[in-house]
């Protein structure tokens, strides 16, 4: 039998792929007796779900009525980049990748990074995001303290929100999606601090520039 808590994260995990994906789209409302009916599950994993959402930023709470999709603005874009930057690059300032980290860790994020250039390449958008957001969380986890991995893949997953709309509407993804991730990993496994630093920059550079060529 499943437990609650487990049901609960699975619901939240389901709804917030529907949101990446595009498919709950910005500003839609629903009810909590909608999701449980769609998920054949009752009301209270369900409403637990939606409250943890709400808590990530990426649901409203309306009240008597329900939940809405948030909807972030440029502005929020922008400042979430911002944060993102300086926590990024105070994370990965002077040598960032412990000595010596974990090689099957590494050898998971490898993997991430491989599979999200292949995506990005092939202007995959569902498979990008998945294994983007599992790159960055992994290394995260390897390089960083577990509040700060979680603060950043909250900024991800809510930069993604805002931009994945504006990516389906493009004809071609060809060249506008980021392939860095094995450079980068590269240059932290050689704790090569300029390398990290340049790419690092690239990173922060193409997300800024997006909402200008979007």
């Amino acid at each position: 039998m499943i437990r609650r808590s487990t049901l609960r994260a699975q619901i939240a995990t389901a709804l917030r792929d529907e949101i990446l994906a595009g498919r709950l789209a910005t500003g839609r409302e629903f009810t909590v007796k909608e999701i449980a009916e769609q998920y054949g599950v009752s009301a209270t994993p369900v409403r637990e779900a939606l409250v943890d959402l709400a808590a990530q930023g990426l649901l409203d709470m309306e009240q008597h009525r329900g939940f809405r999709v948030h909807e972030f603005t440029l502005d929020d874009y922008r400042a979430m980049c911002e944060a993102r930057q300086l926590v990024l690059d105070s994370v990965f300032a002077g040598t960032a990748l412990p000595s010596p980290a974990a090689p099957e860790a590494l050898a998971s994020v490898r993997r991430r990074a491989e599979a999200a250039e292949r995506a990005a390449t092939a202007g995959d958008l569902d498979v990008l995001i998945t294994y983007d957001l599992r790159f960055w969380r992994e290394l995260s986890n390897i390089v960083a303290n577990p509040y700060i991995a979680d603060f950043l893949d909250r900024l991800r997953v809510q930069c993604w929100v805002y931009t994945v709309p504006l990516l389906r509407a493009e004809h071609s993804l060809t060249g506008r999606l980021w392939t860095g991730h094995s450079s980068l990993l590269d240059a932290l496994e050689a704790r090569n601090e300029k390398e990290t630093h340049t790419l690092l920059a690239a990173y922060h550079a193409h997300a800024a520039a997006f909402p200008a060529t979007a």
